[in-house]
């Protein structure tokens, strides 16, 4: 595996001549994917700037150009009109002046008549290479021209370390206010939210205070992309606490998860009705993002990267890493979370294929109806297990277990993970690309997303138990040109 320097990692990108190369050498790989959105070239992490706007869905993603490393890092846009299909846009916010010398860090985006509005963290870094973030605006405006403000927003708060990111911008209708809400930590190395509010989406910020989140108050070192969404007659408080264990997760110390409550911008308190929930019982989801502007009342739209901090993938030796999610439809349900794929990914379905012949195609869709105790193994072999799924009746657990693959990583945070449904298991839909899988169970109830790399001879599958099965194979969905 490369060793990479600090140089190597964090120099700048001046001509798509230096990685068009790269980006050649990848495109014949094995596990580019089919439908999920993939770095041109380099690594991918949080989606970010989600938002419908003039017709469009706009999604950006953290990029770094120069192989499967964190380095200096670009926001890379794509749109699309249904969000099944998206095209590359290119590059739209670089890491060009002294407050974002050292990357372009995550953050969302606001719409305005004739622009989107994307705020995000500048990560400046000293001569002693000490971390100071500022919160910093760009301006996507409708004619595709880019104006980025020569001056942030507004730069770190001295009662919390250097950890203070990913601006997530809030209209407050009822006092009409914009609040943004940052990940923290404090110095005692606690995870927090902290809120600056104005009456201006793009001028005059000041510091509002901290979010009080009763029962809360030590829990994880740090949070990551906060969110708060209102769905139906709810608040719902989205945010990766990092450094903590969570009992069903293995040895994983990084989790993206959710809290229903009830917001009060008065007194800066969210008031939980219930516990943390993680939002993804599987091996590889994290900086979720909602897309703004949806306009509706009882939804949000949600995507994730595929993927998690820390951790290596197959796909590093092919000099690339990274995809995200697919969108995903939320509502609320009994105080948790419902997830489901969107209805127009059924617009993929290709050819209805026989399941009894046991064979996985590279990308496919698989609904099952099913009833008692269920084992499933995926890509195994007649040596090996593969990704086992398996349901037990009697305690209403579902497990998914991936240690059965020839190609194992990530070992050392655990290799299954379990949830314990609140309803026997009735409903599979199962969403297979090259090299990930997403299983939504009891038409949303849970879901488990992970990364997976298959070898020519991991192509079967087996099932034992009652089971009605449809398999698909997908169409592509994504068009992966070289854009800078």
């Amino acid at each position: 595996m490369k060793e990479w320097t600090k140089e190597e990692r964090y120099r700048v990108l001046k001509s798509a001549d230096e990685i068009k190369p790269l980006y050649n050498r990848i495109q014949l790989t094995h596990y580019r994917q089919h439908f999920h959105i993939q770095p041109i070239t380099g690594l991918l992490n949080d989606p970010n700037g989600f938002v419908y706007h003039d017709g469009k869905w706009h999604l950006f993603y953290q990029w770094c150009p120069w192989g499967a490393v964190h380095g200096l890092k670009y926001w890379y846009q794509t749109e699309s009109k249904d969000l099944v299909h998206f095209e590359n846009k290119g590059v739209c916010i670089k890491p060009d002046c002294e407050y974002d010398n050292k990357g372009a860090y995550s953050g969302s985006a606001l719409v305005t008549e004739h622009s989107i509005y994307l705020y995000y963290t500048g990560n400046h870094r000293d001569e002693d290479w000490k971390r100071i973030p500022y919160t910093c605006l760009v301006n996507l405006r409708d004619d595709g021209s880019v104006h980025k403000y020569s001056k942030p927003l507004f730069g770190p708060n001295d009662n919390y370390t250097e950890h203070q990111r990913d601006p997530k911008i809030i209209y407050h209708k009822e006092t009409q206010t914009y609040y943004i809400i940052l990940g923290a930590q404090n110095k005692l190395k606690q995870g927090r939210i902290i809120l600056y509010k104005s009456k201006f989406f793009n001028r005059d910020w000041e510091f509002a205070g901290e979010l009080k989140v009763p029962g809360f108050e030590d829990f994880g070192d740090m949070w990551e992309c906060p969110s708060i969404e209102h769905i139906g007659d709810h608040d719902v408080l989205i945010f990766c606490p990092q450094h903590i264990k969570i009992k069903g997760r293995g040895d994983s110390i990084h989790h993206n998860g959710y809290i229903i409550g009830t917001m009060d911008y008065e007194t800066l308190t969210f008031t939980p009705i219930g516990d943390f929930h993680v939002l993804d019982f599987g091996f590889d989801s994290y900086a979720a993002e909602c897309a703004a502007n949806i306009g509706d009342h009882d939804k949000a739209i949600l995507v994730a990267w595929m993927g998690l901090p820390d951790a290596s993938y197959p796909t590093d030796e092919d000099e690339w890493s990274g995809c995200l999610t697919m969108p995903r439809e939320l509502t609320i349900h009994n105080r948790r979370l419902i997830q489901r794929p969107l209805d127009a990914f059924k617009s993929l379905r290709h050819q209805e294929i026989d399941p009894d012949e046991g064979i996985l195609p590279e990308a496919c869709e698989i609904e099952m109806h099913t009833s008692g105790n269920l084992e499933m193994h995926l890509f195994n072999t007649p040596q090996t297990d593969g990704i086992t799924i398996l349901y037990e009746d009697d305690t209403r657990s579902i497990t998914i277990d991936r240690s059965g693959m020839k190609k194992r990583f990530n070992k050392e945070q655990g290799e299954a993970r379990t949830r314990q449904l609140d309803h026997p298991l009735t409903h599979l839909r199962l969403f297979i690309d090259t090299s990930s899988l997403e299983v939504y169970v009891n038409d949303g109830d849970a879901l488990f997303t992970t990364r997976v790399f298959p070898n020519a001879e991991e192509h079967h599958f087996t099932l034992i138990g009652q089971a009605n099965i449809k398999i698909w194979t997908l169409k592509d969905a994504m068009k992966n040109e070289f854009i800078l």
